[in-house]
């Protein structure tokens, strides 16, 4: 049985049960099983009218919802390659994807997005708007209609957040697909040994990120209730009223609650902010120190009457939250470790189905991510480069072969990424290869383990970027407001231990932070070192020519 068949499954034994809930401006809209599958009948009706046949490539250009969820199970039943497009993208970098697609028609979820493409793309293919495919009558569709999921071949095109480069799409499978529910259905099942049933989980990263598409899909095929975020400025009173048993998140957003947390804790004062101190330094211990009877006894203290309210400020029966797509910093995995939520870490990329690692609930290693998922192989290759192979890579690049047999030469699939892995069989992800700033003395340094340092000490900036490539030096851009003398406080006490050649010895604080509207962060918040390096130009050679 596919895995579209296991959900259709699902769906019709959850006939008359919610399945799917929205959070909308005039309150949330609710659809059951047999209501979905409604939706999807009536959306293949809809692609069939627009002339739309099996192999044919459709975007889908649209914020999450409902309808998202039907009009993509529908292609998948049709045989039509999905291509689905960060609604937030640049205008720009969307067309370069549905040029290079090659897609025949555009799904947008609204005019206003339809009119953003076209003010970019004349050429734009045709369009509809994704309310339209709900309108036409499923009065005609037979019920006994088969379920068309292509065996071999993509099912859906994917593109890369292309941090350097044009972003290239990704063609997985439905093998891919259905190994990979398989592995997250065996980890979720350990998580949620033993819980309520329906599970509830919370949702508000972009269903066109591979990650968070693996997630749907191993949701519609659980016993569950998926609550869909529609509004990012309220996600602390969401989460609050979901009351999610897990949800996928992004470092970001973890870092936010954190800084949350300790914000809070520090404004009350008294006891409360002492005993969370003593507390950390029991729970989280700084390299080489030791822990006195005080901070344990805080500790326990902080566990019994402390920790519990922030638990429940965030979400009352959270079992763990889930966390991939970016290094997250071992400090802020460490604090909700503390408090009692679990942060499971995931590694993968688009090319490997999102997943390569995951995190065993009951052996949880901060800073690592995790064991390889079954029957997938990874090791190490030059320059400690992660190779994977196994049912979840990905055949190649659309319309791409060169770049397809360079990132799957020797019958591995290369990464890019660097990495480790310890003795228990977790794995740690130390850098991105192309990322490396090579002296001009020779040393090889991966930035982000620096950054991350960095970024630790000093919680009011909003991001840090190491330069130095060709240079005798490293250097930083720092953006946030904050002053020059704790940003030399912290890059001191950041280079205490570390070889002279890894040692920051200028930086630069710049107004204007890195986002994805100017250009300087990718679809799903990664540094575009290259284009940030070429935006400040002139401010790294002035750092470069003061110093000298």
């Amino acid at each position: 049985m596919s895995f579209l068949e296991r959900i259709v499954t699902r769906l019709e034994e959850r006939s008359t049960t919610p399945v799917v809930e929205e959070v909308c401006a005039n309150g949330v809209a609710s659809v059951t099983g047999g209501e979905l599958l409604a939706q999807v009948s009536a959306a293949r009706k809809f692609l069939r009218v627009q002339g739309l046949r099996p192999g044919d490539r459709c975007a889908l250009f649209a914020a999450n919802s409902i309808g998202w969820i039907a009009i993509d199970m529908a292609m998948l039943a049709e045989g039509i390659i999905s291509v689905p497009l960060y609604s937030r993208q640049e205008p720009a970098e969307l067309a370069v994807m549905i040029r290079d697609s090659g897609a025949s028609h555009v799904c947008c979820g609204e005019e206003s997005l339809r009119e953003k493409l076209r003010g970019t793309m004349p050429d734009l293919p045709a369009s509809s708007l994704l309310a339209e495919a709900f309108e036409t009558s499923v009065a005609n569709m037979d019920p006994r209609e088969p379920w068309r999921l292509c065996d071999d071949g993509a099912i859906t095109l994917i593109y890369t957040s292309g941090t350097s480069g044009e972003p290239k799409g990704v063609m997985l499978s439905a093998a891919n697909v259905n190994h990979m529910l398989e592995c997250t259905a065996a980890r979720l099942n350990v998580l949620m040994a033993g819980s309520r049933k329906p599970e509830r989980i919370f949702h508000y990263l972009p269903f066109s990120f591979a990650a968070s598409w693996v997630l749907l899909l191993s949701v519609l095929s659980r016993d569950s209730l998926l609550l869909l975020s529609t509004d990012l400025n309220r996600l602390p009173d969401e989460i609050r009223k979901a009351s999610p048993d897990y949800f996928l998140n992004v470092p970001a957003l973890l870092e936010r609650m954190r800084r949350r947390i300790e914000e809070q804790v520090s404004s009350r004062g008294g006891t409360a902010a002492a005993l969370f101190q003593r507390a950390r330094r029991a729970a989280v211990p700084e390299a080489g120190a030791t822990t006195n009877f005080a901070d344990t006894a805080a500790l326990f203290i902080c566990r019994k009457f402390i920790f519990c309210k922030i638990r429940n400020a965030i979400a009352a029966n959270l079992k763990a939250l889930i966390c991939g797509s970016a290094p997250l910093s071992i400090e802020t995995q460490r604090v909700f470790q503390m408090i009692g939520i679990p942060v499971l870490q995931a590694y993968g990329l688009t090319e490997t189905t999102a997943i390569c690692t995951m995190d065993d609930p009951h052996a949880v290693e901060c800073g690592w991510v995790g064991s390889a998922i079954p029957r997938i192989e990874m090791k190490l290759g030059a320059e400690d480069e992660i190779l994977v192979r196994g049912p979840n890579v990905f055949s190649g690049y659309w319309n791409r072969p060169e770049e397809t047999a360079q990132a799957l030469r020797g019958g591995w699939f290369h990464t890019g990424d660097q990495g480790e892995v310890n003795a228990h069989g977790n794995w740690r992800i130390i850098g991105r290869l192309k990322d490396l700033i090579i002296l001009n003395s020779g040393h090889n340094i991966a930035p982000a383990p620096i950054e991350e340092a960095l970024l630790h000490r000093l919680p009011e900036a909003q991001q840090v970027i190491i330069v130095g490539n060709n240079r005798s030096y490293l250097a930083a851009l720092v953006t946030g407001e904050l002053a020059g003398a704790s940003v030399s406080a912290a890059i001191a006490e950041v280079g205490r231990g570390l070889p002279h050649y890894r040692q920051i010895r200028s930086f630069c604080i710049l107004p204007e932070p890195f986002t994805i509207a100017n250009g300087l962060l990718t679809a799903n918040g990664k540094l575009k070192r290259d284009a940030i390096i070429a935006r400040f130009y002139a401010e790294i050679g002035e750092i470069y020519a003061r110093k000298n």
